[in-house]
């Protein structure tokens, strides 16, 4: 059997109305050391999945209420962060197609391969630890670009528009000068080394959005 890689903090949540086949999942993956909550439902994971950052989501395609192609859609309504496996019967392959088309990683037919299941709740671990980590990089440099003050915005914006530091200074009426002191700051805040960098980072903060 593939062995699964150290789940840490990651939490597999298993979604199937089948108790047999949910408790089959769960005992696989509970023996490989990896923490899971299982769930009889849909609406009972979209209640108990809280602020899961990493881990990944294994789900039914066929069950009474929210199918797995509608939960599919609502984790993505939410920005859900977790990769979702979808697990079908035999017979749904086209749902499962539709699946992987809405965002689903992976899709395995019933009976379920362990082995092969496990390399895949493996990548998409890594998945979402890569996930957290951009995450996280970017809730930090949001916090910095908030540090900003009013002037030192709106000099970036000017380097942003690619303007040089004399034009930028026409356009808010102070001297170049000036305009060196706030670009200077704003890339100190920031921890940009250079103007493009500055630009990279204020791109991935969102500023180059339309």
């Amino acid at each position: 059997m593939t062995q699964a890689e150290d789940g840490g903090d990651a939490v597999i949540h298993i979604v199937d109305d089948d108790r047999a086949a949910r408790e089959g999942l769960d005992f696989l993956l509970s023996s490989l050391g990896l923490t899971v909550a299982s769930h009889a439902s849909a609406a009972n994971l979209l209640e108990r999945i809280g602020d899961t950052l990493v881990g990944c989501i294994l789900a039914d395609v066929r069950m009474p209420g929210m199918t797995g192609l509608e939960l599919l859609d609502e984790l993505g309504r939410r920005d859900c962060p977790l990769p979702v496996i979808m697990i079908t019967g035999h017979g749904d392959v086209p749902m499962a197609v539709r699946a992987m088309r809405a965002g689903a990683m992976d899709f395995f037919e019933k009976p379920v391969n362990g082995m092969a299941l496990v390399e895949r709740i493996n990548e998409a671990l890594r998945l979402s630890r890569d996930r957290a980590a951009a995450a996280r990089d970017r809730s930090d440099l949001m916090a910095r670009v908030e540090r900003l003050s009013a002037r030192e915005a709106e000099v970036a914006r000017g380097v942003l528009a690619g303007k040089q530091n004399k034009v930028i200074a026409a356009d808010l009426g102070i001297s170049q000068k000036t305009v060196e002191i706030h670009r200077h700051n704003a890339m100190d805040k920031l921890n940009a080394s250079s103007a493009a960098e500055l630009v990279r980072l204020l791109v991935a903060a969102g500023w180059g959005e339309t």
